[in-house]
């Protein structure tokens, strides 16, 4: 007689003359009830702590098993019953004691009495060969209960030969692979594999983007050929690609064993298991094994206007500039995704002009379908009373984390409306192009809206006249980088004049590597060498940059070498640094250049001896063995003293990612005549002009202008203060991960991470006559929050882990030339100012009913300022530079 049963075993048996054949999976001996004790249990916590320091919980039942019926046709055709008796739930941190939330409650007040009833509700299994058939069970059951109930059904799946093979269970259709052994048989589920329906998003670009590392191992242990235990583990971990200190990690567990085996009930008889199913109860359904969606119930949480009314003081102007604020935007994000679009519409028409561009932000970084149609209601974008808000609305749509084809057929829908503004439609124009771009990032290049959207913005450039409309598609092309617009920018760059010339080479400058074909360097060159057309210094040195930046040839980078000393002055000097710059930080090109620098004609004192006071200059703000974040300055000046442009870019680099995180660029021509100097060759006839022009996350903004023609100038020269130009201003939603994840136990987790920040860049230009004297300046203040939430959650009792960082920085760029003589002095200077550094850890156990458990964490440092270099020549005398002068009485500054 056998005393023990088959659990989760293939074998051949002989105890029943009903038996035949062999198995290939799970069988169970006729007439006998198999006791055994199941226990689930999960842990989170930051990675890398002991599982003992955890916060989790533990669920343990009794579960009793038996073989209801067997298809008479052959023994792999079974229909099985599980029941789970005697739950209870508990402390996983064996350090809680006293503390443990769950102490001196019993089951019935935990899981309640209805949902404790339906868990304890048998289940019905149909195996065949090992695997499941169909799950039945009672339908109107609380889904997160009966997941409790197909966790421990997905258990009894199984095969005892080795192979790789699909499986349905409630983690979804995944692929699994078995590894059989004399005592055991391993079974690994690709969790990353797993066809299952739940919601999420995640920010494409990796550099913001998080990682996640899953893994699932079950053990089926075999002694004497029976299988007296299971085991399975599965975690799942993750980080922040941009900051590896906001990570975490579940740990979920399952432990299934056979007690012992006792006389069962008898074996239905019948061909039909549908008839079987019937006659045990006609109640039960065949529901999908597959764990299903649930949400638990919020008690006494607010509403969207209450939560509102909480935090909004934290977003008046005059607090952007504190983490507070940028927290504060991340939180009412949560509660706007789950808002109604009349909610949202009440809390935008009830507020003032002061904080309304800061819920503007708030809303449209929701990203949701209700959200969106709010925000569309609310704004009226033929009336110039809320033009500030327009903008604000277009550029958080611009910096949108995941956005959808939604989004990008409101806009375009948006744009061939009426505006009040001519500034708003070039911005929704200049937006479309940053949406079309992250919608190719994502995959979503054939999507209906994209290949219109790239119509319009290649079409409008080729048939545009005006020079407004040639620039704002041109700016709409250097975002969304469609590789059909690069003739139209190669177009424009070799024979358009001025700034058009100079927005279309630096949209070429924007493409990959692979888009800068040796057709396009020959192009570049024609320009940089001037072989059909004289062009004027910005756009020959930025093609000569591309072709530096895009694998260059020996004899182009031989050539661009032989070109300095032939060059205006000042252009030599930059071309000079530009060099110097390659070959000192390392730059992909520093081969080639020091390859063609063997020769003497290229490499000689009269090309490297130059004077002048251009420059270029690339360093490391911050440097680790995984990621880096780099800085670069280079300034290119008029043979008048004059700048021309100011070029400052900041990168952050993870291993092969990266993201333009900014770029500042001030811009002067046609100043010669206020100094009675002459203007360099091919600039004589250039009109006045000064402005700024910014790239922000990969995303290029409006052009901001200070001043065009010369009325204009000696307008503002006149009545204008120095006061800086406001570029960009707002909250930005850069990280935003989103994932629910169906743990094999049945229990549900949910990962948030989400990072922002308040952003302030401001310009500004100031010149004087009566000191012979140029100054510019970039400021850039910023606070930033980086959190991560990660729960656990039964419907009955939830545990959580949340993460966070947080700090509020400044950096600001001054450059001063005095050109009252030759060589120009010169004078560059960046500062990072000191910032505190806070980081924050929440740990939590709640019960359904309120009660909890929650322990807390803090740590916070100062971030130390520090000065870039800058490669200045003359940094003893940058003191006397920046030492306050007196007030002109003469002249004035812009």
């Amino acid at each position: 007689m056998i005393l023990l049963a088959v659990l989760f075993l293939c074998f051949i048996s002989s105890y029943s003359a009903s038996v035949k054949g062999h198995t290939t999976g799970l069988s169970l001996n006729n007439d006998r009830l198999y006791k055994l004790t199941y226990s689930t249990e999960v842990f989170l916590n930051r990675g890398k702590e002991k599982l003992q320091d955890s916060v989790g919980y533990r669920i343990s039942s009794n579960v009793d098993v038996v073989l209801l019926w067997r298809n008479p046709d052959g023994d792999d055709d079974q229909l099985i019953q599980i029941t789970i008796k005697d739950v209870n739930v508990e402390n996983v941190n064996p350090k809680r004691g006293e503390k443990s939330i769950f102490k001196g409650k019993n089951p019935s007040k935990i899981i309640r009495k209805k949902n404790l009833q339906a868990l304890q509700r048998p289940v019905l299994l149909h195996l065949i060969h090992g695997k499941v058939k169909n799950f039945y069970s009672y339908e109107n059951e609380p889904a997160a209960i009966e997941n409790l109930k197909r966790g421990l059904a997905s258990l009894f799946q199984m095969q005892l030969s080795s192979g790789t093979t699909n499986e349905v269970d409630i983690s979804g259709d995944c692929k699994v692979t078995y590894q059989a052994h004399q005592d055991k048989v391993t079974k690994i589920k690709a969790l990353d594999s797993c066809k299952i329906v739940r919601s999420g998003f995640t920010t494409p670009n990796q550099v913001f983007g998080v990682t996640l590392k899953a893994t699932s191992v079950t053990t089926y242990k075999i002694e004497d050929s029976f299988v007296i235990a299971v085991l399975s583990e599965e975690t799942h971990a993750f980080g922040v690609n941009f900051l590896r200190n906001i990570a975490g990690k579940i740990v979920s567990k399952q432990k299934l064993e056979l007690k012992t085996t006792e006389a069962g009930p008898r074996l239905m008889s019948g061909k039909q298991v549908a008839a079987i199913i019937k006659a045990v109860d006609s109640k039960y359904k065949a529901l999908s094994i597959v764990g299903q969606v649930f949400q638990s119930e919020c008690k006494g949480c607010p509403s969207l206007s209450e939560h509102w009314q909480s935090i909004r003081k934290h977003l008046l102007p005059d607090n952007l500039s504190k983490a507070e604020a940028t927290r504060s935007f991340l939180v009412f994000i949560h509660h706007l995704r789950t808002a109604e679009k009349e909610e949202i519409l009440q809390i935008l028409k009830a507020e003032n002009k002061e904080i309304l561009p800061q819920l503007v932000d708030a809303v449209t970084s929701a990203q949701t379908p209700d959200s969106l149609d709010a925000i569309l209601d609310f704004l009226d974008f033929k009336s110039d009373s809320s033009i500030i808000l327009q903008e604000r609305f277009l550029y958080a749509c611009g910096f949108a984390s995941h956005p959808n084809e939604e989004l990008l057929r409101a806009l375009i829908s948006k744009f061939k409306g009426s505006f009040a503004s001519n500034d708003i439609r070039e911005t929704v124009m200049i937006v479309i192009g940053a949406v079309v771009r992250k919608l190719c990032q994502n995959e979503g290049c054939k999507l209906k809206a994209v290949v219109e959207a790239e119509k319009l913005i290649l079409g409008g450039l080729g048939k545009a006249e005006r020079k407004e409309d040639i620039t704002m598609y041109l700016l709409a092309l250097k975002n969304a980088l469609i590789p059909e617009g690069i003739p139209l920018l190669l177009k424009y760059a070799e024979a358009g004049e001025g700034p058009i010339s100079h927005l279309a080479i630096t949209s070429l400058q924007r493409y990959d590597v692979s888009f800068i074909t040796d057709e396009v360097k020959k192009t570049l060159n024609r320009i940089y060498h001037q072989n059909r057309k004289v062009h004027e210094k910005t756009v020959r040195t930025t093609a000569a940059a591309i072709i530096l930046n895009n694998n260059p040839s020996y004899m182009e980078v031989k050539n661009i070498l032989l070109s300095i000393g032939e060059l205006p002055k000042e252009m030599n000097k930059y071309m000079l640094a530009i060099i110097q710059d390659i070959i000192r930080f390392e730059m992909p090109a520093s081969k080639m250049v020091r390859r063609v620098l063997k020769e003497m004609v290229a490499h000689n004192y009269d090309r490297f001896a130059k004077t002048g006071s251009s420059s270029a200059y690339t360093g490391y703000i911050e440097r680790s063995p995984h990621s880096a974040s780099t800085y670069s300055l280079d300034i290119l000046y008029s043979g008048s003293g004059i700048l021309r442009r100011s070029n400052l870019n900041i990168f952050q680099y993870i291993g092969n990612a990266h993201v333009h995180g900014s770029q500042v660029v001030i811009e002067a021509q046609g100043l010669e005549a206020l100094i009675a100097a002459t203007p360099d060759e091919g600039e004589e006839n250039l009109d006045s002009y000064g402005g700024l022009s910014a790239i922000l996350f990969d995303v290029q903004l409006r052009p901001v202008t200070f001043f065009s023609g010369y009325s204009d100038l000696m307008s503002k020269m006149l009545s204008a203060s120095s006061d800086p130009v406001s570029v960009v201003k707002g909250l930005i939603l850069l990280i935003d991960h989103s994932q629910e994840l169906q743990l094999q136990s049945g229990l549900k987790a949910n990962i948030e991470i989400q990072g922002a920040l308040a952003i302030d860049i401001s310009g500004a230009m100031e010149f004087s006559l009566w000191y012979r004297e140029s100054k510019t300046r970039v400021k850039n203040r910023l606070a930033v929050v980086i959190t991560g939430d990660i729960t656990v959650d039964s419907s009955f009792v939830k545990a959580g882990l949340e993460i966070s960082t947080e700090t509020e920085a400044g950096m600001e760029f001054i450059s001063t030339v005095q050109f009252s003589q030759y060589p120009f002095f010169v004078c560059l200077q960046m500062d990072k100012d000191e910032a505190p550094l806070r980081q924050f850890e929440t740990k939590y156990e709640r019960l359904s009913t309120g009660r909890g458990y929650v322990l807390r964490k803090r740590k916070e440092k100062l971030v130390a300022g520090s000065e870039f270099p800058l490669h200045q020549e003359n940094s003893e005398m940058c003191k006397m530079v920046f030492a306050p002068q007196p007030e002109s009485t003469s002249g004035g500054w812009f």
